[in-house]
């Protein structure tokens, strides 16, 4: 896809109103924003994890607002089946003709942006049915295949704290998320401005900045942002020493089961563009690299035991990876 230099400028400044869409309603949080603009123009998706009130939910829809997108959100619970998501069979009948005949109901999976809320509420066979559609961008149902909406982008939430009635997503499944995003709780300052913005009668109206295939050109211009060789053998190297049985680091040898597979690298090496283009860079430098590889590693590297209950934690084998891998010097 050519883009020229003006549009390209164009679609950057697009990503900095998004963003300060987002920020009429959403106080503080600035770097969980980014890195939920990351996953879009990467075209993968996001898990946001949060304690409840820090409102997950409503950055996702703001968020979709600001993208003049369809949305549809799904609140996921332990009898949701797979047919509720992704759509079903109706018996119809040609009032002409009297024939009767099958026609496929589209289920709210058939959006460009989908809020999977709770997520790890809803059991087995329905975390399948949206396994294929993170994947694949298509559903399958009575054995015919139908295509998702493009761009197709799924934010999903979900509570550490209560696990009550909760079904822990599978390892695959986790892997398919480009992003895990954990959100805390706000500064003392941002709190306070939480507080007096939502107590009043003021409401932030919020506007639709990007449509869809500006969005699609995004990603496509994301992936033609430069990355050196080294930077990529960093990466690489990164990703590898995360696995104990050939890693050379004692930290990850003495605290983790297993590392992250090469889909770890692909979607640190795509974050990191997509990070240097919002910041208006044609090229990847090392601190992209080491700014998404905390959430791009958080979920695809899984602790031992030992680990789990010395409360050792991914992030912790991240930072020390930093310091046991020599960094590379490079031009950029």
């Amino acid at each position: 896809m050519e883009i020229s230099e003006s549009n390209i400028k164009v679609l950057i400044q697009k990503i900095a109103q998004l963003k300060t869409e987002i920020q009429k309603v959403i106080v503080g949080q600035d770097a969980i924003i980014e890195e939920m603009l990351v996953a879009l123009m990467a075209g993968g998706h996001c898990l946001l994890e949060g304690v409840p009130g820090l409102a997950k939910t409503l950055m996702v829809r703001t968020m979709s607002q600001a993208l003049d997108l369809s949305f549809r959100r799904i609140q996921f619970t332990p009898d949701l089946m797979p047919t509720d998501i992704v759509g079903t069979e109706i018996l119809e009948e040609d009032h002409v003709t009297g024939k009767r005949f099958f026609k496929f109901n589209k289920g709210p999976l058939f959006a460009n942006i989908i809020l999977a809320d709770e997520i790890n509420r809803t059991p087995p066979k329905t975390q399948s049915a949206l396994l294929e559609a993170m994947q694949e961008f298509e559903v399958t149902y009575a054995g015919q295949t139908y295509p998702l909406d493009r761009p197709f982008f799924i934010l999903a939430t979900q509570n550490p704290i209560e696990q009550a009635g909760t079904y822990p997503l599978p390892e695959a499944q986790l892997d398919r998320f480009l992003l895990y995003i954990k959100i805390g709780y706000p500064t003392a300052a941002d709190e306070v401005k939480i507080l007096s913005s939502t107590t009043g009668g003021v409401k932030h109206k919020v506007e639709a900045v990007i449509g869809a295939e500006e969005i699609k050109q995004l990603q496509a211009l994301t992936r033609e942002v430069s990355i050196s060789d080294d930077l990529i053998t960093y990466v690489s190297e990164l990703i590898r020493a995360t696995r104990p049985d050939t890693s050379t680091v004692p930290y990850v040898k003495e605290w983790v089961r297993w590392g992250a597979g090469p889909r770890a690298g692909q979607a640190l090496i795509l974050t990191a563009k997509a990070k240097a283009l919002i910041q208006g860079r044609y090229a990847v430098v090392m601190e992209d690299i080491q700014h998404m590889a905390y959430p791009v590693l958080r979920h695809r590297v899984l602790m031992n035991f030992k680990a789990e209950a010395e409360g050792v934690h991914p992030d912790m084998v991240t930072t020390e990876l930093f310091k046991s891998i020599s960094r590379i010097q490079t031009k950029l």
